[in-house]
């Protein structure tokens, strides 16, 4: 199993402000999508707690509200909502993986992020049944002070603390409610990723609603916080399909912060949708800010196709910016070895910008490739 850091920055290593680890499966997983906004009431397996199940009176929000409220010592509450289909499998940060599934969540250690295992090759994992996912609230002294989610297939240690268990629990609702956690999240949207808000922001992607849908949308309007834009633009390409691409396409040409587009190539890159390599390459094009364009060829480096790397070729020969050219052989250094070195001896030996080939040679030269030695003994025995 491989984990992978996602990132929102400039390197692969650096999207920590998510709160996410991405493992790659052996193979995609197939999975029955459940049926949009139904109520759910399956209890995961919940150990080391007193277990209360009870069915929901009234609204979410106002059965939230009246738990809260009674709460002085530290207890949990949880439910479950059908999840969003994709080749995904949820954990909460601090879980244990056995083999492809989550096996012990331990509620009361670790961080507060979300795990998602995820595949990219073409064996196929078998998963029966509709897919829910778990939604968890934590409350003491009359406050939630976590939220939490898991797969229903977690084992969720809750270190001794009450649980209580709503049954019945509609989709809408819940996304009802998480959403007011978002909104009311510092503007900023900075303060770690176990925030509220960050945490019901990973919720409200995993839901399979069309509520979900139109809550994410809200979050990426123009007057909403940029960090909440830049966080958002994450799940709606690793979790909302189509509808996240067009959202993101739509970011992609209209928001007016290139930071939050320079996020967008980042989610386009780990969107499955076709479309979305070929939105990166325009933005590689046409953006109008040279930052953007260097992310864009960025992440189109980690896709390492024929295209992509065509299209980083076209930005070392044709973009007007040298900082964008130095990008792209940049990017070139992150494609595997067999197609970016000899790509780089190319630039290094022709490219008529000598900025262009010096950083090239620089990148041949921390590629400790034999072909790099080679090209490097021939230039210096001339």
């Amino acid at each position: 199993m491989r984990f992978a850091t996602l990132a929102m920055r400039s390197s692969l290593a650096a999207v920590m402000s998510c709160g996410l680890a991405l493992a790659t499966l052996a193979g995609p997983v197939r999975q029955n999508a459940a049926p949009a906004g139904r109520p759910s009431s399956d209890a995961p397996n919940i150990q080391n707690s007193h277990l209360n199940q009870q069915p929901i009176a009234g609204s979410l929000d106002a059965q939230i509200k009246s738990w809260t409220a009674q709460v002085t010592t530290p207890q949990w509450l949880g439910y479950t909502v059908p999840e969003v289909a994709g080749d995904h499998s949820i954990c909460c940060s601090g879980g244990d993986w056995h083999g492809n599934n989550c096996g012990v969540c331990r509620l009361e250690h670790g961080d507060h992020g979300v795990n998602i295992m995820r595949n990219d090759s073409n064996a196929t994992v078998m998963l029966e049944g509709p897919r829910e996912v778990a939604i968890l609230f934590r409350a003491e002294n009359h406050q939630i002070t976590k939220i939490r989610v898991a797969s229903i297939d977690c084992t969720l240690d809750a270190g001794g603390l009450p649980f209580v268990w709503l049954a019945n629990v509609r989709p809408a609702e819940s996304v009802a409610l998480l959403s007011t956690f978002v909104r009311n999240e510092r503007s900023d949207f900075r303060d770690g990723d176990d925030r509220h808000g960050h945490q019901a922001l990973s919720a409200i992607a995993l839901h399979a609603d069309d509520s979900a849908e139109a809550a994410l949308e809200s979050f990426v309007r123009p007057d909403s916080p940029e960090e909440l834009r830049k966080q958002t633009a994450f799940w709606l390409g690793e979790a909302r399909g189509k509808a996240g691409f067009l959202a993101l396409q739509k970011m992609a040409h209209s928001d007016p912060s290139s930071e939050v587009r320079s996020q967008v190539t980042f989610a386009l890159s780990v969107s499955r949708e076709p479309g979305a390599v070929d939105e990166m390459i325009r933005m590689a094009h046409d953006d109008e800010s040279t930052h953007v364009r260097g992310q864009a060829l960025f992440w189109l480096a980690q896709k390492a196709g024929k295209k992509e790397a065509a299209a980083i070729t076209n930005a070392i020969e044709n973009d007007p910016d040298t900082e964008v050219k130095k990008k792209a052989v940049f990017a070139l250094s992150q494609m595997p070895k067999d197609e970016g070195v000899p790509k780089l001896i190319e630039v290094a030996q022709n490219n008529r910008n000598p900025v262009v080939r010096k950083q090239a040679m620089f990148w041949l030269g921390q590629s400790n490739d034999p072909r790099a030695l080679a090209f490097f003994e021939k230039i210096l025995s001339q």
